[in-house]
């Protein structure tokens, strides 16, 4: 299995930050479930960032539906006001693997390249065709990686998924993509899924070593994500260090 090739350094956009700060709130319950969050204009003021930023990042919660939207303002969902879909929790999978991710240090990249040889038939392309690519990094609190993935998307994925889809003119490096409602989105799509992963614990390297966990224990996993069709949606090489970062995958289609 190929390694997951280093990150890009990035830099978090604005709109995660405020996200990040508001999904903190709601999760403590500084704001009650079913109460009106500030205006955006007051929220612009907290964060010092200009209204489209808090629109993204109020955007963004309502795709994770932790907030809802109506001619009365935003408020925090509620019996009355969420959906059955749940947000960003502990328990729900995330991609691309690991509840870790919810509060970890985390570098990502999205890009478009063309995908090994090797899965580009699965994938539905032709060799040398280029799809859209993900890395991501988990890291310690030191920086250092704990977790490196690399995720191809098919060009079925890419025709079914809206969220998907819009990154399909992208130029150059995106940073700080957030995909982790990406199952989610598979499933608004439509799409019922099935998986397949085979994990592998390569030779100990020595201490001297660099990479992920350094001279560590290491897992490998290699996951093909498919629809109903059998039609492949994802492939993601995932390489983290065994003592330093619980991985745990589970949903159903």
């Amino acid at each position: 299995m190929a390694e997951p090739e280093p990150e890009q350094a990035a830099v978090v956009p604005l709109y995660l930050k405020v996200a990040a700060a508001l999904r903190s709130d709601l999760a403590d319950r500084r704001i009650s479930p079913g109460s009106r969050l500030p205006s955006e204009r007051s929220l612009a003021h907290r964060y010092h960032v200009n209204r489209q930023t808090v629109r993204n990042a109020l955007h963004l919660l309502r795709e994770e539906r932790l907030v809802v939207t109506d001619r009365r303002g935003t408020f925090a969902a509620s019996g009355e006001h969420g959906s059955a879909a749940p947000g960003l929790t502990a328990g729900r999978q995330l991609f691309p693997g690991g509840t870790e991710t919810v509060a970890a240090l985390v570098r990502a990249s999205l890009a478009w390249e063309a995908p090994p040889a090797a899965s580009a038939g699965r994938l539905g392309l032709v060799p040398g065709e280029p799809t859209l690519v993900h890395r991501h990094a988990v890291l310690s609190p030191g920086s250092a990686p704990l977790q490196r993935s690399v995720s191809w998307f098919s060009r079925p994925a890419l025709a079914e998924i809206p969220q998907l889809a819009r990154y399909r003119r992208a130029r150059g490096i995106v940073l700080q993509p957030d995909l982790r409602l990406l199952y989610h989105w598979m499933h608004q799509a439509g799409l019922h899924l099935t998986r397949r992963e085979s994990i592998g614990v390569p030779p100990m390297p020595p201490a001297r070593t660099t990479g992920v966990g350094g001279g560590a224990a290491r897992l490998l996993v290699h996951r093909v994500v498919s629809d109903q069709h059998g039609h492949a949606l994802e492939i993601t090489d995932i390489d983290f260090a065994a003592h330093g970062a619980a991985w745990t995958y589970e949903f159903s289609g």
